[in-house]
């Protein structure tokens, strides 16, 4: 302690960054096998005490990069996409920061006031590097959690003695303590209602693994799920839309024909899992064969599937195709996805990549990009353009786009050959 009071430091973050860096390098080339077993365990204290204050000072600094807007400096359009690719974190360490920020965050608000984090315990331990992030995102979920019924002094108290704890336990003695504090407050369930119910509602896609399947995760308002579980009762019914049966009826149960649908069911060898994951697909081609039908009111353009692959993997049926969101996707099964589709091409720098948004009905895409050319559609310069090329782009590997705004019209339009 007394050669770190008797250290000069600039006061400039910069240049606190700086000194740190520097220390830090000479740390790594440092001969721990020189120190005793007792300085080993002080210095893996004292450095883990440095990691968790860090954790706060990167909250500081993200909410002044997010006031502010740093991130366009180097040309990304959110905060996540900057921690994501412009520091190489990826989604998740991207979606973990962000959380761990707008838990023990001061914000700045619309006065220009500094607010009060909306853990100010958590963010106290934090500071006092004695908790870390995964303390607080175990903090932050049982938080969630808490019933919106509860009144605000209880859900203080409740902040309080979870960050109290937290001092003493690991993240998942923190997780463990929580579901008691939990219990606690709500017994019986009976203080939850629907606001909670909204508030912790989602469905998301994981990113693709190594065989390109992707993991969903969601929690379903009960709503959502009566609704879900009377569709799949149909949908999903053994024998019904089947892919691996010509013969399989398609479509809901109720619509197809008795003798058909037991004569496919013997057949149907699937899992109950299986049968929901080719309902869906089954679901989503009717709705997409609905809109392209004009169908979708209210004067909205129908859904389109824009997709980049070369002249050469859709010729050989091989290779991975993109579609505008990033995902990738199989030629084989491209080629099996735009049969229904009305094809359009769009030809693209380099040479030979081509962009082929569908909707509607038409014959089954076969043959040469050449042999898809249908009618001539307008494709937004600024959207759909930009962010189809940007999927190939060398520049950007691995780099994902969000689904262009297919409903805002810029001002300047390209027609593609």
């Amino acid at each position: 302690m007394d050669a770190q009071s008797s250290l000069v430091l600039p006061e400039d973050p910069a240049a606190l960054a700086a000194v740190i860096e520097a220390a830090t390098t000479r740390l790594a080339a440092a001969r721990f096998a020189a120190v005793t077993e007792r300085e080993l365990l002080e210095t893996a204290e004292a450095l883990e005490h440095v990691h968790r204050r860090l954790d706060g000072v990167d909250a500081a600094l993200l909410v002044e990069v997010s006031d502010r807007g740093a991130y366009r400096k180097d040309g990304f359009l959110s905060l996540h996409q900057y921690l994501s690719s412009g520091l190489h974190l990826g989604d998740g360490e991207a979606r973990r920061r962000r959380t761990s920020v707008a838990a023990i965050g001061r914000f700045t608000g619309m006065q220009g006031q500094t607010l009060t984090p909306a853990c100010p315990a958590t963010a106290e331990a934090v500071n006092a590097g004695a908790i870390g992030t995964a303390h607080v995102l175990e903090i932050d979920a049982i938080m969630d959690k808490i019933p919106a019924a509860v009144d605000t002094q209880t859900r203080k108290l409740a902040e309080v003695q979870l960050a109290s704890v937290a001092r003493e336990l690991t993240p998942e003695g923190v997780r463990t303590a929580g579901h008691r504090l939990l219990a606690h407050l709500d017994p019986d369930g009976s203080l939850t209602d629907e606001r909670d119910r909204k508030r912790r509602r989602k469905f998301a896609l994981m990113p693709q693994d190594r065989q390109l399947m992707s993991k969903v995760t969601a929690s379903l308002t009960p709503a959502l799920r009566a609704k879900l579980e009377v569709t799949l009762e149909s949908w999903a019914a053994p024998g019904m839309n089947n892919p691996a049966d010509p013969d399989s009826p398609c479509g809901a149960r109720e619509a197809a024909d008795p003798a058909a649908l037991a004569a496919a069911a013997e057949r149907d060898d699937r899992t109950a899992g299986q049968r929901g994951h080719d309902a869906l697909v089954a679901l989503l081609d009717a709705e997409r064969a609905f809109t392209a039908a004009g169908t979708t009111g209210g004067g909205r353009l129908s859904s389109q599937l824009v997709i980049t692959v070369t002249d050469k993997e859709l010729r050989e049926h091989a290779g991975i195709a993109l579609t505008a969101t990033g995902t990738r996707l199989p030629v084989a099964e491209l080629v099996e996805a735009a049969s229904g589709a009305t094809p359009h091409l769009a030809v693209f720098s380099p040479p030979g990549s081509a962009a082929l948004p569908g909707s509607g009905t038409a014959p089954r895409l076969e043959g040469s990009t050449s042999d898809a050319v249908r009618p001539r559609p307008r494709l937004h310069r600024t959207r759909l353009h930009g962010a189809v090329r940007a999927n190939r782009s060398p520049s950007f590997p691995g780099f994902r786009r969000r689904r262009p705004d297919e409903h805002r019209s810029p001002r300047r339009r390209v027609r593609t050959a």
